[in-house]
Parts: C-alpha cells; structure tokens; sequence
C-alpha cells in the first residue's frame, strides 16, 4: 500500500487590490496538485461571488459559535467583517496529499505559523500606492472613503513583509505568475519531501548490494 505524503501549506498575504487572487487562480490551474482553502466570512456576497467557492458565507452568530469551539485555525476582524479558516478542513486536505493555500492576512498568518512549523509564506506587493490606489478604484466596488481606508491598512499590512519567507512584486502580471510559481516548484524539491517521494529510487543508490 502507497503512503500517502502529506501536502505542503502555503500561506499567501496582501494587500486588498495587490492582485493576490488573480495570481492565486492562475497558479492553481498550473499546479494541479495545488488546492486553495475556502475561507468563512460574515460579509455579504459581492456582485459574481458563489457561496462555497469563494467563501462560506455565514452569520456573525454562526461565526462566533465557531470561534469558542475552536474550529478555526485563524480568524480575523478586518474591515468590520469576520474571517475564519476551517482547522478540519485544512489538516484533511494536507493529510489528503493536496498542497494548499491559504489566502490570509498578516494576522492569521501569525496564527496558523504557532500552529504549522513548516509552512511556507509568500506576501505579495504592489509596485506602488499609485497602482494601488489605481486597482482598487477600478475594480468599482467601494466608494472612495472605502478606498482610503484600504490604502491605510495597506501600508500597515504591508510593514509586516519580513515576517514572511518570499516576497512577490506584482507589476507584471505574467512575471509574478512565474516567479508564484517557481516558489511553488522549488518547495516541492526540498529534501525532506523528495526522500519520502523518491524512498525506492534512493535505496537502490546507495545500497551496495542492489
């Protein structure tokens, strides 16, 4: 019987406009072992959103029942509004094989590091406050005092890059996919993941009698 190698967590930050969704997406159909988790959250549905495969979207009451029993590797107030990660649903898919992303802020990556050692964290930049600025406005989902308060929590999300392992400028769209990618790439060559894939092959190398 095959054992199952369990999955690695990466955990990616940004940003609100940085880009870190599209970038998410296009990974994810590169990557077909690459899975991202489905966050909870008390804020409404925008305009395209589907329950359950963009969040799960759930009551503040339901949320904070979930929070005193422990059901969240982390959650987060941000914005006025709450968001959580499923601890079951995070340990079944790495337990699965599935590599998995998490799509948190700097507050919840702080969380899930006290519980995941070995996780890998990735924070995405813009190229500038202007191109920032600019994205958000262009999305045309938030008014302008909306938009000013994103910008300040920007620089503040921001000042908390050195807490994370690899750090992604997206200017280029095309180029920060390559450079997403590659992170995801190199982690799968680490030693301690490659001894368990390449148990056989590794044997017969080094066994004199083979």
């Amino acid at each position: 019987m095959t054992m199952t190698i369990p999955g690695t967590l990466f955990v990616i930050s940004a940003p609100s406009g940085a880009g870190k969704t599209s970038l998410v997406e296009r990974c994810l159909r590169d990557n077909p072992n690459l899975r991202v988790s489905v966050s909870h959250t008390t804020r409404a549905p925008r305009s395209g959103e589907i329950d359950g495969k963009n969040y799960h979207f759930i009551d503040k009451s339901t949320f904070e029942n979930r929070v005193a029993n422990a059901e969240f590797l982390e959650s987060a107030l941000v914005f006025g509004n709450y968001y959580g990660t499923s601890q079951a649903e995070v340990k079944k898919q790495l337990a699965e094989g599935h590599d998995l992303i998490l799509e948190i802020d700097w507050q919840g990556a702080q969380q899930v590091r006290k519980k995941f050692e070995s996780l890998v964290s990735i924070f995405i930049l813009p190229p500038s406050m202007e191109i920032l600025k600019h994205r958000l406005t262009a999305r045309g989902q938030d008014g302008e005092q909306t938009i000013a308060s994103r910008l300040a929590e920007a620089r503040e999300e921001m000042s908390h890059y050195p807490e994370f392992d690899f750090l992604v400028v997206n200017d280029d769209f095309e180029q920060a996919a390559k450079n997403l990618n590659a992170i995801f790439t190199s982690t799968q060559q680490r030693q301690e993941i490659q001894q368990q894939k390449l148990a056989t092959l590794l044997s017969t190398l080094l066994n004199p009698q083979a």
